[in-house]
């Protein structure tokens, strides 16, 4: 029963996320809620004196639209105390306001809220900016917005994940809808920059190193006007040809002839100097099947044998020990791929110091995403993300279209250093035979400071689970929830919210949409 449940709400949690009343209705249930205080992401009512609580300049970006300035000032808790950066760029007016802005600051430096006309901020936005400003470690704390249409509806609300470094390089999520901690001199140096607010967020980022990550308040303080768009990601630089490390690439079958034909011809149309193909055959007894494997060349494809019951983590960890190379490509035996360049993309993302396993944009035959990195706590245990989501379609804020940091990749197509795997102790045979090793990996490797990526920039076709079924039979069902119970046990995906998703998006849903 439990399970039909699931299934019901997993089948409409997607079609009521994306009603255009579905923000609507969450902020009407957020409102019936905090009648009773029990909301998730609410405003708190109060922080306390806010005289006790640290300094948070409000610094407004004025623009040319008087009314739109009018209302972002009526948005503060004391406009008063608010500087308004006005004049055009370059002219003693701007520059006033700005070193009026730093002799407030001080030499020692302080908080910064950057905001741009037009855009308003939620009631006590700043008291809880405040509040949480004396508990980070770090120069930056942002928060999650909406935007305020023409007619004054609130809508397209943007709940954001934690930080994501690599999502930032393509989408700016931060700036206009933070406090930055900024000194005199950084200040200072974007004076005379139109664009001085995304500047200073940058400026800030990257003194700091890398050494403290912004902090995400997961509450939508912010509404906006309008708000940085994603980028299109530029290609991949390739290191060159005599620097690729060689690969081998794992292909698991058991008969599929076709599948594996297919599969096949697209290793032999692959642009990569030194692959090794090894076909890992869990009895075949297909004649088709024997025949194409007997007739594969010799030493471009190692055949092995592993007989006995399908333990996808036993055939991979097996056939490693079989090989040499420095990198790993474990390949599904039912991907179709269609990118020449896709091998060298994954690997030169796989060769990052701060990257362990990578997995590509997976698509079902009809072109719709079958694949987009994986998100935990969906049902409980993890599903892939932004699943049936067009390519072409902006989606959730283009995250399916972005490279970015993912909590896992599937194994169907999963690139990885040899060295690291090991040193992640491999795939799970006994708690993960079948589903959610992949997962696992790519927790492990996190777990030593190695982070999931996906890379949308290679796509390839998945024909899913058709040489092996869908776990549909009692004993297959037995054996899932067996290993979703393993995954819970160990990883806490029922507990722990998937810091690269969001509380406040639908839990049964493998598309991000509000959770109603």
């Amino acid at each position: 029963m439990l399970g039909k449940r699931l299934r019901a709400r997993s089948r409409l949690s997607p079609l009521l996320g994306r009603s255009r009343h579905a923000y609507a209705v969450w902020l009407a249930r957020r409102c019936a809620r905090a009648a009773y205080g029990a909301v998730v992401g609410a405003q708190p009512a109060n922080h306390g004196n806010f005289s006790a609580l640290p300094t948070l300049t409000v610094v407004v970006e004025a623009g040319v639209d008087k009314v739109a300035l009018a209302r972002t000032l009526a948005s503060l808790d004391n406009p008063q105390a608010a500087i308004v950066i006005e004049g055009a760029v370059g002219s003693a007016a701007r520059r006033s306001s700005f070193e009026q802005v730093a002799v407030t600051l001080g030499k020692g430096g302080g908080w910064l809220l950057p905001i741009s006309a037009g855009d308003t901020l939620a009631p006590n936005a700043q008291r809880r900016y405040a509040h949480v400003s004396m508990e980070v470690k770090g120069f930056v704390v942002y928060a999650d917005d909406d935007v305020c249409d023409v007619s004054g509806q609130r809508c397209a609300p943007h709940f954001k994940p934690d930080w994501n470094p690599e999502l930032f390089r393509h989408h700016n999520y931060l700036s206009g809808a933070s406090i930055v901690w900024v000194d005199q001199d950084a200040l200072l140096a974007v004076i005379d920059l139109p664009d001085w607010i995304d500047s200073l967020t940058l400026k800030v980022l990257r003194g700091s190193n890398g050494e403290w990550a912004p902090h995400h308040l997961p509450a939508i303080l912010h509404h906006r006007a309008k708000r940085p768009s994603p980028t299109t990601p530029a290609a991949v630089k390739l290191p060159a040809r005599a620097q690729m490390p060689k690969v081998s690439v794992i292909i698991p079958t058991r008969n599929g002839t076709q599948l594996l034909r297919t599969c096949l011809e697209g290793l032999a149309q692959t642009d990569y100097p030194e692959m090794e193909i090894v076909i890992v055959d869990n009895d075949s007894d297909d004649p088709t099947t024997l025949d194409l494997l007997s007739k594969l060349e010799l030493p471009r494809h190692k055949i092995l044998r592993h007989p006995g019951p399908f333990n996808y983590s036993a055939i991979n960890n097996a056939a490693v020990r079989q090989t040499s190379s420095p990198f790993l490509c474990f390949l599904n035996n039912d991907i179709e791929i269609l990118d020449p360049n896709w091998l060298s993309i994954l690997v030169a993302q796989a060769r990052r110091d701060d990257v362990g396993a990578v997995g590509p944009m997976l698509v079902y035959p009809d072109g719709s995403v079958q694949h987009a990195g994986v998100v935990l706590g969906v049902g409980g245990g993890a599903a892939h993300a932004h699943r049936d989501v067009r390519p072409e379609e902006h989606g959730y804020f283009c995250r399916h279209a972005l490279p970015q940091f993912v909590s896992a990749v599937t194994g169907a197509c999963l690139v990885v250093q040899r060295a690291r795997f090991k040193l992640a102790g491999g795939f799970d045979e006994e708690n993960f035979p079948v589903a959610f090793n992949d997962v696992d990996l790519c927790l492990k490797l996190a777990k030593l400071g190695y982070a999931a990526l996906y890379e949308p920039r290679t796509r390839l076709i998945h024909h899913e689970s058709k040489s092996r079924g869908h776990d549909r039979d009692p004993i297959g069902a037995r054996r899932l929830a067996g290993e979703l119970a393993a995954l819970k046990a160990i990883w806490h995906t029922d507990q722990k919210p998937d810091p690269y998703h969001h509380p406040s998006l639908s839990p049964y849903s493998e598309q991000f949409v509000v959770d109603l």
